[in-house]
């Protein structure tokens, strides 16, 4: 018998580390083909806990807790960078399949890393500098060595727009951790764009098509997302291209999402990546043949990677909180949304708001990428006042 038929309704066990909104969304996947799940999260009340056939609470970072977890699964994969990967190469030295491997996540969990890899292998990168705290830095500063306005990012640690900050004045450094961190100066770019690509162990690859993405100017948070980005065929193709020879180097397994710069002399910088289903990929739920969810699955039991073509023009919209609160006081114009043209909203069933933490996204499908666009708007003031 083909050993991938034994994925479908049978005892094989995926294992998940982390528990979040990726996770549950990629549970939609494993529901539909079947596909027996075990999740391992720190929170009680995880999107995942409900979905998956097996929870365990857990500490992510500790190392026994990931490896006992990991030995009870026949695969295991993540949904969250912050993992411990010591416990993740003990795994793959025991003969588990780990995707992403281990050392494509230790790379990924510190900046610093990511861009001395995007250096060697030739992949387009801003130059940048490491400091080792923010006393450095203000030294540097003060000699003429560096100059403002930069782009401080710690090595370790961020998400979601946290551990980034952009410094315009000397007391902005002041107020900076001593914590290692890079500096960068500021890109004079057009456009931020981003383009996922799946890679199977053989080798195989299929990328989406790139999405340009809009960020909230305080939070550092993506705000939308289009598919596709208004650029043209050429750089889009260029795009591709430079997701497909990263992924190819750091030789992953499953999705990488790749973020770029298009400069306004238009040059393709690379900023960052994540080997992961990503924020930037949620308009494939409702605008792609394969969604990046099932893609992942895809691509990590090496099962023929699906098509990437988009069905319609989508436009994705975080909703995120602004205050601290019971989730359910945040859903308050969902219906309002809802009655809006091609209006599909996720909401992925955290118990808590805080502020900047994303509650759920609206995805806006229409043939007419600016119709999207213009809903879009309207869903986002909506999301403003809740």
């Amino acid at each position: 018998m083909n050993e991938r038929k034994l994925y479908f309704s049978s005892d094989f066990t995926l294992g998940i580390l982390g528990g979040g909104q990726l996770g549950k969304m990629l549970l939609y996947e494993t529901r539909k083909y079947d596909i027996q799940t075990a999740v391992l999260d720190p929170n009680d009340d995880s999107p995942c806990r409900i979905a998956s056939n097996y929870f365990q609470k857990g500490n992510l970072m500790d190392y026994d807790t990931v490896l006992n977890f990991g030995r009870k699964a026949d695969v295991v994969t993540f949904e969250i960078e912050h993992v411990n990967t010591d416990a993740l190469r003990q795994l793959e030295v025991e003969g588990k399949t780990v995707y992403p491997g281990a050392d494509t996540l230790r790379i990924i969990q510190d900046k610093g890393l990511q861009k001395e890899f995007y250096k060697r292998n030739e992949i387009p990168t801003a130059p940048f500098r490491f400091v080792a705290s923010g006393k450095e830095l203000t030294k540097l500063i003060a000699s003429g060595e560096e100059k403002l306005p930069l782009v401080w990012k710690s090595r370790k640690g961020g998400y979601d727009g946290k551990g980034v900050r952009v410094l315009k004045t000397r007391s902005d450094v002041e107020s900076l951790p001593d914590i290692p961190a890079m500096v960068e100066h500021q890109i004079d770019f057009d456009k931020e764009i981003a383009v996922i690509v799946a890679r199977n162990p053989k080798g195989e690859v299929v990328t989406y098509p790139p999405v340009e993405m809009e960020f909230h100017p305080q939070a550092n948070l993506v705000e939308y997302v289009l598919c596709p980005a208004r650029i043209d065929e050429q750089m889009a193709e260029r795009a591709r291209a430079i997701a497909v020879k990263l992924s190819g180097s750091l030789k992953n397994v499953g999705l990488l999402a790749v973020e770029m710069f298009l400069t306004k002399s238009g040059e393709l910088l690379v900023n960052e990546s994540a080997p992961r289903p990503h924020n930037s990929g949620h308009f494939s739920i409702e605008g792609s043949i394969t969604n990046q969810f099932e893609q992942h699955l895809r691509a990590i039991l090496d099962l023929p990677l699906g098509n990437t073509k988009s069905k319609t023009g989508a436009v994705m919209v975080n909703l995120v909180a602004k205050r601290h609160g019971k989730a359910e006081n945040f859903y308050t114009h969902i219906e309002q949304m809802m009655a809006m043209e091609g209006v599909i909203p996720h909401i992925y069933g955290k118990k808590e708001m805080r502020p900047n933490r994303k509650m759920g996204h609206v995805t806006i499908v229409n043939k007419d990428i600016h119709k999207a666009r213009e809903i879009a708007e309207k869903v986002r003031t909506l999301a403003e006042n809740q």
